[in-house]
């Protein structure tokens, strides 16, 4: 960009004025001189595009809403933000921006995850910016760390703490012993989550986040069809007590790691050992652990969703496109360079628990250990509660496949002495075996 692009005000356009989009719109209207001052030349905010354009929206002049989205994203501005989320026709009007040669910020997750592809070769041919910071965890500074500041280290994992609905509920199951069904209804009576939480509660949401995550660690093309996916609506107030007595505590998890073969990325609740950094993550909180060669362990912390927080990150997003339009520079485009495979989750290596109901009979231990021995898989712990009908082992085992942890729970399933399998869960975070 030459040097007249200081002459003349940055233009911006909004796509999407529910409560992020108009706390962005705030934000940028009430720190102009601010903003002004970290870009190098004013930014003025020309449009919001709604659904509804006689919803009063506080703080957000009348006269900035259209209704008209699609010119709205063609209009050429310097920086179209969308704020819109899905896929159409959010992926049309970004598509539409960058062939306008508008810069795109974006905190649309599931787009990402699912097409990522197509905006970055847009924003190449067009030669415009691509950000989306705030697409994962909200306010964290999360995204940008990993493809800048980490771009000269070998990320090797990432476990995280990304859907703050799922953690506040989990959260108040291990505080209260609550039942999932009765949190889940408080939860959203309180906004906490929504309707419909299917999205939030099944690991969708998070299962997007962690394709973004494990393609900006790994330098390796994600998308949602590659993550395995496990929600929390199955774990149950028995599951939380019995974590709560081997010193552990139930989160929903996104796990991307990287070995000599591949890349695995999966989303399911798992049982944390109490001092584990990412297990006094309460409430809505999200938070991120990574880890990498030479840097050794980072975690990153933070309010992971809400009008303020998410602006935060979108404004942060804003400011270094606009930076870059000032002085005729570009962001970091994609980076799939490694290319390298995605494995399914059978080919992780993890640890399991296993509450059986059992008879309580001579020879039961001996016939599940054979479950155990004949898959490979190795006991860590036993424990048996309770005498009758109510008899029941804990098993926690050692690291194995996943796949032959699977195979294990499936002969557990069929043995005689087996009454039921009442839960299973993966066992994350801890050191050595």
């Amino acid at each position: 960009m030459s040097s007249s692009a200081l002459e003349r005000p940055l233009t911006v356009v909004l796509l999407g004025g529910g409560t992020v989009g108009s706390s962005v719109a705030r934000l940028l209207l009430g720190n102009a001189r601010d903003i002004e001052e970290r870009v190098g030349a004013p930014v003025h905010l020309q449009s919001v595009a709604v659904r509804d354009v006689d919803r009063a929206r506080p703080g957000v002049p009348a006269e900035l809403l259209t209704a008209d989205a699609a010119s709205a994203a063609a209009s050429g501005a310097d920086i179209v933000v969308e704020l819109i989320g899905g896929i159409e026709p959010a992926r049309t009007l970004i598509l539409s921006a960058m062939a306008a040669g508008s810069s795109v910020v974006t905190a649309n997750k599931a787009l990402l995850a699912a097409d990522g592809a197509t905006l970055y070769e847009a924003a190449a041919r067009y030669g415009v910016d691509l950000y989306f910071e705030a697409a994962v965890a909200g306010a964290i500074p999360l995204l940008r760390p990993l493809r800048e500041s980490l771009a000269g280290d070998k990320v090797t994992a990432v476990l995280g703490i990304v859907n703050g609905t799922t953690n506040y509920i989990l959260t108040r199951m291990d505080e209260e012993g609550a039942d999932y069904a009765q949190v889940l209804a408080d939860a959203q009576a309180l906004g906490y989550a929504e309707a419909d939480p299917t999205a939030d509660v099944e690991g969708f949401d998070a299962a997007a986040k962690a394709a973004i995550l494990a393609e900006l660690a790994f330098h390796t093309r994600v998308t949602l069809d590659d993550v395995h996916c496990e929600g929390i609506s199955h774990v149950t107030a028995d599951d939380i007590r019995a974590a709560q007595q081997m010193g552990f505590v139930i989160k929903l998890l996104a796990v991307a790691e990287r070995n000599d073969r591949g890349v695995i990325v999966r989303v399911h609740p798992a049982m944390l050992p109490r001092d584990h950094p990412l297990a006094s993550v309460r409430g809505a909180f999200n938070a991120v652990f990574v880890e990498a060669e030479s840097a050794g362990e980072v975690m990153f912390y933070g309010r992971g969703a809400g009008g303020d927080p998410t602006a935060s990150a979108v404004l942060g997003d804003l400011v270094t496109a606009a930076r870059n339009r000032v002085s005729g520079g570009r962001g970091p485009g994609e980076s799939t360079y490694s290319n390298l495979p995605v494995l399914p989750v059978g080919d992780a290596i993890t640890r399991y628990y296993v509450n059986l109901a059992v008879a309580d009979k001579p020879g039961v231990l001996a016939s599940i250990a054979t479950a155990f021995s004949d898959n490979d898989v190795s006991i860590q712990v036993v424990r048996q509660d309770g005498h009758g009908d109510e008899a029941s082992l804990v098993v926690r085992t050692h690291l194995a496949t996943d796949a032959d942890l699977q195979r294990t729970v499936q002969q557990l399933k069929e043995l005689d002495t087996v009454r039921q399998v009442l839960g299973v869960m993966r066992v994350e975070g801890e050191a050595g075996e």
